[in-house]
């Protein structure tokens, strides 16, 4: 058998079509293509707004088990799926979300796919794109700036700087950065505070350019962020500061979507990038309303597991932007059925039938989540060429079991033609109208009962746990009438508990909530459970030590 190609030099081969080509399947003229190149695009606003009373098409979500160091393929199956379905005759497009520099040189890798079912250009798409999280750095630090210069200045909104609550962001992971302390050097450099730092793709800018419908939203999003408190406790908005104007100004280009195109030179919208364990983990709603009125099926992802990002998918995304998804996809592979099952990484190449059903119980516990919320699901198993036949029954087995179909693919290996299959299974599950998509918990539920509706209906956990300063800022926020929104947990995901060594099904657990966040401008609040940090830190040997430039300049070590 030969030797399959690193995902780097199967992108360098594609056989890539110019983008207005591209746009042209969707009926997008090339006048509203603004290009970047060759082979990707940003589309105009202009555009967007001639499509708004075209027919929607179905929304598919792909999502996955809880991820393991074994890799699902989310993203894989997410392009190979939208590549599938254009090959049994489907007009699809693919939404996925745009990949954070801080895990390309860190340790999870791009956000481009893998094999035969990428988006292409894989280096462009992995690196910095067309800017966008630039923009989106550069406009959430320009607001501590104005924070810090307007405190310097004579703090005439009477700021105290005890609780300055924007923090600053980076596009990298740097755990040095987590606590800083700000201004230090003397009179002229300002009033020293504790700040710190957060990876871009937790700031809330990020969130709110993900759930802006358009650029007169995103001003009055960015306009309603909370800075910071006033002595008495008061809010102190980024309008406040005049700070919305020129922050949308530096987001104008971002917040049009980008253009690419799959191997098979198939559209991808590719926009924006929240993560989906310390924000809400889903691509634009610009770009999937956009791929929506252009194509008949729209594939869609959510960060991590189903608990986390099929979750936030459902009740933030879906909630706030009226999409109804119509099929869901949860995909799994034996490697990870196995470590779920107790074993360790490097013995996952030995056949292991009984860890395979033990690890089931994790996906069992997703296949029922996202029943709850009225989707209709199917298992996509990721086929990787170390399963064996006994190991694959076992996971056909126990989906059965639990009245859902499970399909291998082999998109990975064979692009299109391995993915067929589960297309005309999404495609049966789309057009049999059983979706009665619903949300998970109402508007007017309170904050606190929120958290805890999740913890014990998606983590099967007993409670959700808080002190009291926690309880009381949730209860100062519904006076102030943020009550009705909903709620975005921040928790590791490797495990449905807090304890991400805690594999397959835990229940029964208690789940801490460290700290609340109130993204007032995103519309949601943030609920960091356990030890999950807003900025990650670097592993022991990052991606990085294997990134160079070869002898002909080409990009090695990106995957």
């Amino acid at each position: 058998m030969a030797e399959m190609k690193s995902d780097i030099e199967i992108a360098r081969t594609a056989k890539k079509r110019p983008i207005v080509e591209v746009g042209a399947k969707l009926g997008i003229p090339a006048e509203h293509l603004l290009p970047y190149g060759h082979d990707k695009a940003k589309i105009s606003a202009e555009f967007i707004k001639s499509v708004q009373d075209n027919k929607a098409g179905k929304l598919i979500l792909v999502t996955a088990i809880s991820p393991t160091p074994a890799g699902e393929g989310k993203t894989t199956t997410t392009v190979g799926l939208g590549d599938g379905l254009n090959r049994i005759g489907k007009r699809a497009a693919v939404c996925i979300r745009e990949a954070s520099l801080g895990p390309n040189f860190g340790v999870k890798g791009g956000a481009a796919g893998g094999g035969y079912a990428q988006i292409v250009p894989m280096e462009d798409m992995n690196l910095h794109f067309t800017g966008d999280f630039h923009a989106i750095t550069t406009a959430h630090n320009l607001l501590a700036a104005l924070i810090d210069n307007h405190i310097y200045w004579g703090n005439e909104l009477g700021i105290d700087t005890r609780r300055v609550s924007w923090r600053r962001v980076m596009d990298m992971n740097d755990r040095a950065l987590r606590t800083i302390v700000c201004s230090l050097g003397g009179a002229a450099n300002g009033y020293p505070r504790e700040a710190g730092f957060d990876i871009t793709v937790a700031s809330e800018v990020m969130a709110i350019l993900c759930l802006a419908n358009d650029l007169e939203d995103l001003e009055k999003r960015l306009g309603d962020i909370i800075i910071a408190y006033r002595r008495d406790k008061s809010p102190v908005y980024a309008r406040d500061l005049k700070a919305d104007g020129p922050m949308a100004v530096l987001l104008k280009d971002a917040i049009q979507p980008n253009l690419v195109q799959t191997l098979e030179n198939n559209p991808a919208f590719v926009h924006g990038g929240p993560f989906a364990n310390i924000a809400h983990g889903c691509n634009s709603v610009v770009a999937t309303r956009t791929a929506l009125k252009v194509a008949d099926y729209v594939v869609t992802e959510a960060g991590f597991g189903a608990d986390l990002g099929a979750e936030k998918f459902f009740d933030i995304k879906c909630r706030k932007a009226g999409l109804k998804p119509a099929a869901a996809v949860i995909v799994a592979t034996v490697r990870a059925m196995k470590m779920h099952g107790g074993v360790k990484k490097e013995d996952l190449g030995r056949e292991n039938v009984e860890a395979v059903k033990k690890g089931c119980a994790n996906l069992g516990r997703h296949i029922e989540n996202v029943k709850q919320f009225g989707v209709p699901a199917v298992v996509a198993i990721n086929h990787f060429v170390s399963d064996t036949e006994p190991e694959l029954q076992a996971i056909r087995e126990f989906v059965a079991a639990s009245g859902e179909e499970a399909i291998l693919c082999r998109h990975w290996a064979l692009g299109s033609a391995g993915i067929e299959e589960l297309a005309h299974k999404v495609v049966s599950l789309a057009e049999g109208g059983q979706a009665q998509f619903a949300p998970l918990y109402p508007d007017d539920m309170k904050l606190f009962d929120k958290i805890d509706t999740i913890v014990k209906r998606i983590y099967r956990g007993s409670e959700a746990i808080a002190d009291k300063p926690v309880r009381d800022q949730l209860h100062a926020w519904e006076q102030q009438g943020y009550g009705h929104l909903p709620v975005c947990m921040a928790k590791t995901q490797y495990s449905f508990s807090t304890d991400p060594n805690l594999r397959g099904a835990p229940s029964g657990h208690v789940v801490p909530v460290r700290e609340v966040r109130l993204s007032a401008g995103a519309g949601f609040v943030v609920a960091i459970c356990g030890e999950i940090m807003t900025m990650p830190g670097l592993p022991k040997i990052p991606s990085s030590e294997r990134i160079f430039l070869n002898e002909q300049g080409q990009i090695e070590g990106l995957f």
